[in-house]
Order: C-alpha cells, then structure tokens, then sequence
C-alpha cells in the first residue's frame, strides 16, 4: 500500500526544502566540509540516494567521517556493491573506516548486497564493536534468510556483556514470526520483559504480530494491554491480529475504540483491517459506516482502501455497489481488477467477470495466478465449464503461469458440479497438488451429489489417509451412502467416526443487533433468555410452514 497523503506531502516538502538549500550551497564560493555533509546527509536521510551519492562524486575536498557514513549509507539502500567498495576504500585510505558509525554503516551495507563475510571482516576490525555494529549483522543474517546465524551473533552479543536494545530484538522476533520459531519468540519476550522493553509500541507491535501468526490471541491481547502509549501501528497489528484469528467482531470493537476512546487517526492500513472484518462478518451496517468516514477525511481516494470496499461490498452481497466503488476509484491497479472480477464470479456473474478480464488486458495489463482464480470461479457459479477448461490451458500456454492448487481445486470443483467426474479425478491424478485434502474433498462432495457411490468411496479412502484429524470425510461419506440409500453402510460410516474419536466442530450462526453481534452454537444453551429465544423461534417455524402451506393450496 502506498504512503499515507501526510507522510507523502512532508517528504516532498522536505526534498523540495533540501534541494533550495543545496542550490544555495552549490552557489558559494568556498564551500567546507560542514556544507558539504550537510547536502550529503541531508539527501540520504530524505531518501534520495542517487542524489546524494551525486553531490559527493561532485566533492573536490576529502570527505570526513560523517559523509562516507552517509555515502555508504545510499550504496547500501541502491545496493550498489561495487561503488560501495570504492568509497570503502577511500575510507581506509582516509583513516575513518575504524570509526565506529562509518564501520557499522560499511557492516550494513556489505549485509545488504549479501556478502556477510566482508561484513565480518569489517565488523573484526572495527576499533570499539557496539550494539550498533551487531544490530547490523544480526538484521543482516535475518534479511538473507539466515535467521539461525542472526541468533549465533545475539548469543555472542550476550556473553560480551553488551545489553541489546529495540532495534536487536525487532529483527529477531520478526524471524520467529516467519520462520514459526514460537519457542524461541517466548524466550525473547521474557527478555524483553526483564530489560523493560515490552511496553514499547516497537517492540509490542512485533511481538504481537508473532503470536498473531500462530493464532495465540490471548497473548496478542496482553501485550497489546501493556503498551503505554500505542501508536497507529499498535492498533493496526492487533485489529489484523483479531481478524487473523477469525474474531472479526473483536476486530471492529477495536477500530471504534480506537477512533472513539483514543481518539486516534485511523491510516489506510486502519480501514484496511476493519473492511476487511466487516467484509467478513457480510455486515454492510458496518461497512457502510466506515465508507461515510472514509468520504469525509478523503482517504477513499486511496487504491488500497478503494480495494477493501470494493471487497467489502462484494462479500456483502451488494455488487452494484461494489462496482460503484470501483468506478469512482481514480486509479485501478491489479489487486483492483481481480477483486471486481472475483466479485461479480461469486455472485453468479461469469459474462460479465469475463467482459472485465478482457477490460483487463486492453488497459495493458497482465493477469496473475490470482486473476485466473477469480475467473475459474466465474465459469465455476456460471455453470461455463468448456470456457473454465479453455482459461485453465490458457494460463501457461499463452501467459506461462503455472496452475496452483487453488486453480486445481477450483477447475476439480467446477467439473465435479457439472458431473464430469471422470474428467475431474484425471486432471486431479495430472498434478503433484492435485490430491491435496481440499481437492478430494471437492470431488467427494461432487460425487455424493451425482450418486457416484463407487468413485465416492475411494476418494474417501484416500481423503481419510491424508486428513486423519478431521470428521469431513466420514461426514461426506455418510451423506453419500444416505443418498443412495444403502443405510448399512451409512451406519458403518458413523461407526467408524465415532471409533476415530474425532468430533464434528460445531456450527455457530451469528446475528447482528443494534451493532452488536451475538452468537448462536448448536447445541449451546447458555443464552439467559433461551427459553423465550425457542418459544419466538417455534411460533416463527410455524407460521413459516402456513405460509409455504398456503402456496399449494
């Protein structure tokens, strides 16, 4: 997602101020070392490297310790290895390349572009090595996806006596969070605890986008307590987090707390999250707020925000809306098109996904994997399955996008509904992903709606091998032999479920009242006002049947 509107106008107010000051500059006569580190650094810390790297090209005076380190500093954000090296050895040639900012600027630089071992040649010999200097290393190790080396160079940290500081542990809980190191994760929480760096937002944001990614909310929603002062970024990981953890309800209690209690400025990525929990929960009540306050405060202009309400429309059922969105937006990037065309795919309308994708490719751009999911699932709804199996070749022929197991599934599922089972299990048995749990399960879905008792069973067989931990496949199975009415083996079926030990998860509906959501799972008593509930519920069930009564009367 691009930069918010503020943060974009404050850079360019900042470039456009630097670039005055640099034109003064250049014009004085007799310009020191102080103006020239004052142009240098000034345009890598704005970033505009190639400009900075320009003006010290440009320098006729031999540059001291604060502009290599700003030299090296652009080398290293345009991996420019090789002019990186020359102005390394410049900084030897000048005695600053032991000076301890330009050497952890030469470590992070060397890290960058990929060559660790001349990052530790430099880090061996730096005169004082600091917590800076390991930083480097360590973020260096983590950004070449070699996490396990980045603890190596902590460990050692440590038993130098040298106490790490925010910047050490974002790096390596953000490995944890990648690489599912959960026990690892803990041990650093505990130590960020003990050297009283929990409570930053920095450190809590990461940590909670850790726990996030392994679905522990409770721990998410404990950290996140503990920041003092949380700023946007506290709020947009833990509302992600609730919505990464399917509590969407939870999600959106936490944007109106934010926006209501706090009274803080939601950014794009803010609207973002919540859509999206409203695109989940179908509640356009919601949705339809949130699109008001995005009018107001002109950040529906956003393409990344005009993304998520297109989304949200669409999964709200309102696809005239959706494409009203979409309309309106003033730019369209892919994620735009795929997310029109997968809307009106869902919703049964496989013309008109496919009118878009030919819209697609005039404005000059090229679908993804993505797109092809969307349009698979168009001919899917559509019942359009000779054109679904034309698309399917057509994305590798004609645009060398290898079908993924969402493209598999979907062409299994298309073909399944059609009845051309046969056809569905040779395309599922072409490829490696083919028999992956969803795509059997589709087929045995398919064939217990088409009667194939015989092809039904070994799929099932199969499905049962592969998912041992789920009840779908004994379910499917009963349902099949139901079907046919050989209620023996419906019987065996549950038997075998029941000897499995595995329990069917139980089903919830969720119902919206005066903006709160209220949960119903089957078999759940617990509501205090039960009785009444079944009794509206019964009274409700019988008019229902007059009603359908009447019809045929």
């Amino acid at each position: 997602m691009s930069l918010s509107p503020t943060m974009s106008l404050t850079c360019m107010q900042s470039v456009a101020v630097l670039t005055l000051l640099v034109r003064y500059l250049m014009k004085c006569l007799k310009k020191n070392l102080v103006s020239w580190s004052a142009m240098v650094s000034g345009y890598e810390q704005v970033g505009e490297p190639l400009l900075a790297l320009d003006l010290f090209s440009q320098m006729r005076l031999a540059p001291n310790e604060y502009i290599f380190s700003s030299a090296i500093s652009a080398c290293s954000n345009l991996m420019l290895l090789s002019e990186g090296r020359q102005i390394h050895a410049q900084s030897i040639k000048g005695g600053y390349a032991s000076v301890s900012f330009v050497s952890n600027a030469l470590i992070s630089m060397y890290m960058k572009c990929g060559h660790s071992k001349d990052a530790l040649s430099v880090y061996s010999g730096a005169l004082q090595p600091n917590v800076v200097s390991y930083n480097a290393i360590i973020t260096g190790f983590i950004e070449n996806q070699q996490p396990e080396k980045g603890f190596e160079v902590f460990k050692h940290m440590r038993q130098q006596g040298l106490a790490p500081d925010r910047f050490t542990f974002i790096g390596l809980l953000r490995s944890c969070a990648d690489s599912n190191a959960l026990h690892s994760g803990m041990v650093l929480h505990c130590q960020t605890i003990k050297l009283a760096l929990d409570s930053t937002a920095c450190i809590g944001n990461v940590i909670m986008t850790m726990y996030s990614n392994f679905s522990l909310m409770k721990e998410v929603e404990k950290v996140f307590e503990l920041i003092q002062e949380k700023d946007v970024i506290s709020w947009n990981t833990f509302i992600a987090a609730c919505s990464h953890c399917e509590d969407h309800e939870k999600s959106l209690r936490a944007f109106g707390e934010m926006l209501n209690v706090y009274h803080m400025r939601p950014d794009d990525f803010t609207f973002a999250g919540a859509l999206s929990a409203s695109a989940a929960l179908a509640s356009i009540l919601y949705g339809k707020q949130i699109h008001g306050h995005l009018i107001r405060t002109r950040l529906n202009q956003d393409v990344g925000v005009g993304n998520s309400l297109t989304n949200m429309y669409a999964k709200c059922g309102s696809i005239a809306y959706a494409y009203k969105v979409f309309n309106g937006m003033p730019h369209h990037n892919l994620v735009s098109w795929n997310t029109i065309i997968a809307a009106f795919g869902n919703h049964g309308l496989g013309s008109r996904a496919l009118e878009l994708f030919e819209q697609l490719r005039a404005v000059g751009l090229e679908p993804d994997s993505i797109t092809f999911v969307g349009i698979l699932m168009a001919c899917n709804h559509a019942g359009r399955v000779d054109e679904g199996l034309v698309v399917f070749d057509s994305m590798q022929e004609r645009y060398g996008i290898a079908p993924e197991i969402e493209h598999v599934s979907c062409l299994i599922d298309m073909l399944g509904r059609a009845g051309r089972l046969n056809e569905a299990e040779a395309y599922m048995r072409k490829y490696p992903y083919g028999e992956d749990t969803v795509v059997l399960g589709s087929l045995l879905s398919a064939c217990r709606v088409h009667g194939d008792v015989v092809m039904g069973e070994r799929i099932a067989k199969e499905l049962m091998k592969r998912e041992a931990v789920s009840t779908s496949p004994y379910v499917l199975l009963s349902n099949l032999y139901a079907s046919d009415e050989k209620w023996g083996s419906v019987a065996e079926a549950r038997k075998k479920l029941k000897g499995s030990g595995l329990k069917k998860e139980a089903g919830y509906s969720l119902v919206q009242v005066k903006g709160n959501f209220e949960k119903f799972t089957v078999g759940d008593f617990s509501q205090t006002r039960i009785d009444e509930m079944l009794h509206t519920l019964t009274t409700l069930a019988r008019l229902s049947f007059h009603l359908t009564s009447s019809v045929f009367l």
